[in-house]
């Protein structure tokens, strides 16, 4: 989740219709018509009986998807990955996997709000599944919201205590509720735990370089995108740094290597607002922390 690393998404998407809100739909049957008195008798006419509901025909369980077909979807964009996710819990609302991904396609959406509430349904069925616990801390971070992220963030602490993901999640949660001294020392641990991490480096970077560091910033950086697998945003990440230092066209020449023309061009004209007694007014652009 990189805080501060280039290429905006363009648009939030619609919000999804509700995700468990299937109706069964049951028909009345037809009212028998009453029988007719005879004309000669002088009894009363026999009271209709009252009509009877039909009870609905259970519907056909859904069908889940199949392994196979779950993988395949990860290959889809954000909208059609919730879509088929909210399909999956729809099927079996205790589901955490379908719970986790349908979040965190709606995260990918920045349907915050939306994937907040989907993994907290989740979590109401398995209030210990560690990545449903990670899925609504990175909710809350991704809506600037990090003093709401802290306690799953520490639950996942508590259960699997080697998992670096629990503690790099803390740092950015702490950050955002402006606990400084929490953050580095959150940040720092995950390092310990996972020293080769590059999205680990590159938030213990982005926390320096807020905190008058860009130099040792840099540093961690250029160590960061040196690993493999590294993600465009730590780059991004670096060409930040570079440029508010001052160095605006060695940034200029990492976020190309990247981004397109149009949003090289708003970040950059951001960097030299940034950089000069007027006032920056817009932020450069981001699609959060790495993961």
């Amino acid at each position: 989740m990189c805080r501060m690393s280039a290429l905006a998404a363009t648009a939030l998407a619609p919000v999804l219709a509700p995700i468990l809100a299937p109706i069964l739909a049951g028909a009345l049957l037809a009212a028998a018509a009453p029988a007719a008195a005879l004309p000669w008798s002088k009894a009363k006419p026999a009271a209709a009986a009252p009509a009877k509901a039909a009870t609905p025909a259970p519907a056909a369980p859904r069908r889940k998807a199949t392994p196979a077909e779950r993988a395949a979807v990860a290959r889809s964009e954000p909208l059609a990955r919730a879509a088929f996710w909210a399909r999956e819990l729809d099927a079996d609302g205790g589901d955490v996997e379908a719970g986790v991904q349908l979040s965190q396609a709606l995260r990918s959406l920045q349907n915050y709000g939306d994937a907040v509430a989907a993994i907290q349904r989740t979590l109401a069925v398995s209030p210990d599944s560690v990545e449903a616990l990670l899925e609504l801390a990175k909710s809350h971070v991704g809506r600037g919201q990090g003093f709401y992220a802290i306690d799953p963030a520490r639950r996942v602490q508590q259960l699997n205590p080697r998992d670096w993901r629990a503690p790099s999640l803390l740092g950015v949660a702490y950050e955002q509720a402006q606990r400084d001294e929490e953050a580095l020392a959150a940040h720092r641990l995950a390092l310990r735990l996972a020293p080769e991490n590059p999205s680990v480096i590159s938030n213990l970077a982005l926390f320096q370089a807020t905190h008058g560091q860009p130099a040792e910033a840099e540093a961690l950086l250029r160590q960061a995108i040196a690993r493999p697998g590294a993600p465009i945003a730590v780059r991004q990440n670096l060409a930040l740094v570079l440029g508010l230092q001052g160095r605006l066209d060695e940034a200029e020449k990492l976020a190309r290597q990247d981004l397109p023309p149009e949003l090289v061009a708003s970040n950059m004209a951001w960097l030299r607002a940034a950089t000069s007694t007027a006032p920056a007014g817009r932020s450069w652009q981001d699609v959060g922390r790495p993961q």
